[in-house]
């Protein structure tokens, strides 16, 4: 199996991409730490991670907050000994606003979890895959860090900004074995997705699953010529096809 004896942490692994990213791992035999800021669905998802015979833990947290992010890493380190794979998942969004409508709470809430969370995450995670020589780190952006559009500033700005840093890490970790990459999904059938494109047409969602895949391909061995790279996934709704 791609994944046999792996360790992985993945973050907003309750519904939607990140669920589907945990069920690809405990099929290809990894333990997998799930990992949000909703109790019950991450005990859930951890269930259905155990029927495939492998390891979970469950562990609520904010990945905004510094504190959340070092206990859930010592939390997998203390239950594993080992962390090979961190996926930066969990995300939030605003409904359609204006700059001139936005708050400075609104504005600095969407960048702390988008931002600031990888990049706590992927601090917190780095002194243990330094020691092991190894280790996979891959941050899910969004088809919005390529394009603007009006009324999607923060949420645009921050996965614009994500790259960059998954560009800059990837530049400071390849001596020591670890790759970094990204992946820039399209409009996707989520929760989130649901709620702020109320109104907007797509030619087809694309499937969380569909995602789940480009991303095991990223942290399995079929991988190991790329990182500091970036690979989009739009399905039908690249501009290309418009």
């Amino acid at each position: 199996m791609k994944l046999a004896d792996k360790v992985a942490i993945v973050t907003g692994g309750g519904r939607g991409i990140g669920r589907a990213i945990v069920l690809s791992f405990a099929r290809e035999e990894a333990s997998v730490v799930v990992s949000a800021r909703t109790a019950p669905e991450i005990e859930e998802v951890a269930r259905e991670v155990e029927k495939f015979g492998r390891r979970s833990l469950a562990l609520q947290a904010d990945v905004s907050r510094e504190e959340d992010v070092q206990n859930m890493v010592d939390q997998t380190l203390k239950a594993f000994g080992r962390v090979d794979i961190l996926v930066n998942n969990a995300g939030t969004n605003l409904p359609f606003r204006n700059v001139a409508d936005l708050t400075l709470a609104e504005w600095n809430r969407v960048l702390e979890v988008n931002l600031t969370g990888p990049f706590l995450c992927s601090r917190a995670v780095l002194p243990a895959m330094i020691r092991q020589r190894s280790g996979k780190i891959i941050n899910i952006s969004s088809i919005g860090a390529r394009y603007a559009a009006a009324g999607r500033s923060p949420y645009r700005t921050s996965k614009a900004a994500l790259l960059q840093f998954t560009y800059c890490l990837a530049a400071e970790v390849k001596q020591y074995g670890i790759d970094v990459n990204a992946v820039c999904p399209g409009p996707t059938d989520t929760r989130m997705m649901k709620d702020i494109a109320r109104g907007n047409l797509f030619p087809a969602l694309t499937r969380p699953e569909e995602i789940a895949e480009v991303v095991l391909f990223l942290v399995s061995e079929a991988s190991s010529a790329i990182t500091g790279t970036a690979i989009d996934a739009f399905g039908l709704n690249n501009p290309l096809f418009r």
